[in-house]
């Protein structure tokens, strides 16, 4: 115990070991939605959904294992959301990629984010795009979010070159729409079980009334990760035209581990300096990027600091030693894969709509009355989820962000990662594949 407590700094952080281990279950009920979830979505792209599901249990406790003990803070680590999202209806519906190419894509740009959190390339990033577009990606992922869980429910379908609302009074579709209200009451109580408890309820509305099969049993042993571990194709996406979507995987991944790492850091009084050096957030934006590597060797997407961890830190959690709890009872999960599989479609997609909708909620942030950034804002929302493309969505914004610059002769906040950024941008509008 004593070593326990001078290794994770328990005392200097006015915490103990009863507090860091509630707090870890807070955290770990408030994200254990992302193992049904994250495996529905990536199975969409033509990946098996019971490996997925012990993939998705092991790396976010090994990841989550390393950010207690590299960085000793109170952060948990799994797949994102958005970047899930992307991961499916972006790369391998939209550009036509396979799931072992968009691995692969991952991967590279999981490389990328390792050099930029050991180097002063991440500074040279944050300086080259403002705040505002920051948060305009935030808000533009949570709009696409929105529209993959409307449209997987079948609120809102596609006829023509119109999208249209759909017949809402099919069972499914109505039971939907209630776990969609239903998430909104429990968020707007403040539960940290939301999003799971969701899921249960509507799970057993879809068991009760033969939608879906009921579990024959509870427990049962993992399934094999074999199908897809190290099944990433590197090759043939080393290519011009794959650049931007690498690109928009890099910044997304970097600016959405920023964002959730400010977030937390606010409650837990840390990672107060985002661009300047701070030691823990150094450390956790390592393990973030080495867990980005990781990800596609297990067959996943991209893996990021998770923003539940708030709930941890809500409940007391301080340091790393919340972190490692949160792994080990991941852990305990990959002996449930009769539950997950279990669990139907429609109990999922409000979940997607919902966590969309908080995305969007950013948006109040930024400044509007600024021309150059309210209009490169409004492209950059706008577009994600017109064009399903995150790379779109932020190339337009910066074309429009610099120009309007370039016009009204703000040259201050120009300099050569703009250009660089620009140039990286124009790609995907001289490449129709993207």
């Amino acid at each position: 115990m004593h070593f326990i407590t001078k290794f994770f700094q328990l005392k200097e952080h006015g915490t103990n070991i009863k507090k860091e281990f509630f707090a870890a279950c807070t955290t770990f009920v408030a994200m254990l939605y992302i193992i049904p979830v994250g495996a529905d979505i990536l199975s969409l792209a033509g990946m098996p959904k019971a490996p997925l599901i012990t993939s998705i249990s092991l790396i976010t406790a090994l990841a989550t294992l390393l950010t207690g003990l590299w960085a000793n803070v109170p952060v948990a680590m799994s797949l994102g959301m958005g970047l899930n999202t992307f991961f499916t209806f972006g790369l391998v519906q939209g550009m036509g990629l396979s799931w072992q190419q968009s691995l692969g894509a991952v991967f590279i740009s999981g490389l990328f984010f390792l050099l930029i959190s050991f180097t002063k390339l991440r500074m040279w990033i944050l300086k080259s795009i403002p705040k505002d577009m920051r948060i305009a990606l935030c808000c533009g992922l949570g709009a696409f979010i929105t529209t993959i869980g409307l449209k997987s429910i079948g609120i809102i379908q596609i006829q023509g070159n119109n999208l249209l609302l759909n017949n809402l009074l099919e069972p499914q579709i109505l039971i939907s729409i209630f776990g969609i209200f239903l998430l909104l009451f429990f968020h707007s109580l403040k539960l940290n079980a939301s999003f799971i408890l969701s899921i249960i309820i509507l799970s057993i509305i879809g068991w009760v009334f033969g939608y879906q099969k009921i579990p024959e049993t509870i427990i049962s042993t993992p399934a094999s990760i074999k199908p897809i571990f190290m099944e990433l194709e590197i090759p043939s996406i080393l290519t011009l035209a794959m650049i931007p979507a690498i690109i928009s995987l890099l910044i997304t991944d970097l600016f959405d581990s920023l964002g959730t790492l400010s977030g937390i850091g606010i409650k837990a009084n840390l990672f107060q300096n985002m661009e300047k050096e701070d030691k823990k957030l150094e450390k956790t934006l390592q393990v973030d990027a080495f867990a980005t590597t990781m990800g596609p060797v297990f067959g996943l997407s991209t893996t990021t600091a998770f923003l539940e961890s708030a709930a941890g830190v809500n409940a007391g959690g301080r340091t790393g030693l919340c972190a490692v709890f949160i792994a080990f009872l991941f852990l305990l999960t990959l002996f449930l894969l009769p539950v997950f599989l279990a669990i139907p479609s429609f109990a999922i997609y409000p979940t997607l709509v919902v966590v969309g909708a908080l995305m969007f909620l950013e948006i109040k942030q930024i400044n509007f009355s600024d021309i150059p950034i309210g209009v490169a804002s409004f492209f950059t929302i706008i577009f994600m989820p017109l064009t399903t493309s995150i790379t779109i969505g932020f190339a337009a914004g910066f074309i429009i962000y610099v120009f309007l610059n370039i016009v009204q002769r703000k040259w201050e906040r120009l300099n050569l990662g703009t250009f660089v950024l620009l140039a990286i941008s124009v790609i995907p509008f001289l490449i129709p594949s993207l």
